[in-house]
């Protein structure tokens, strides 16, 4: 093998392997998972935004009420996806960190509690964007994947609003 040739297969070695570490880096969970973490994520939307509903502050109130129609709407519609993949969702259940961040803005009042819904819901987004687009990508199941395919510019919806607050 000459020079060259042994150059161009180390580069394409490299190439490979990079796209080998960067597809598992983001591959989406089995199923079962995927639809455990999608409910505790929209859990944690709904549970928050009704403590935001009432704020004093009209574009928090307007926001948190999108969060409770939008997340309500997704709930369902993994819910609906994950029968049809045959799986059998339990209620959704928050994870500790969801539990710790809704108990810290339980606690926080005034401008304090819309600065740290606005925050948490920043971080949340983020999660449930690149949650749903793994899953849009690489989901084993047809009707989870085509939901998340859905859910996904919702997400990119909300973190574009959260922007504006």
């Amino acid at each position: 093998m000459s020079t060259k040739q042994e150059s161009v297969m180390k580069t394409l070695t490299l190439a490979l392997a990079g796209m080998m570490l960067a597809g598992a880096a983001h591959a989406a969970l089995p199923p079962a998972d995927f639809v455990k973490k999608a409910g505790a994520s929209d859990l944690f939307e709904i549970s928050t935004a009704k403590l935001e509903a009432s704020s004093k502050n009209p574009k928090i109130r307007a926001f948190a009420t999108m969060m409770l129609k939008d997340h309500t709407k997704s709930t369902a519609d993994v819910k609906a996806a994950a029968i049809k993949s045959g799986l059998k969702p339990k209620p959704p259940a928050l994870e500790p960190k969801q539990q710790a961040d809704l108990a810290a803005l339980k606690q926080a009042t005034g401008t304090a509690r819309d600065t740290l819904y606005v925050t948490q819901q920043k971080a949340a987004h983020e999660e449930a964007l690149a949650l749903h687009k793994d899953n849009a990508a690489g989901s084993s199941a047809p009707a989870l994947k085509a939901a998340s395919a859905k859910i996904v510019p919702v997400v990119e919806h909300h973190l574009h609003e959260l922007s504006g607050l």
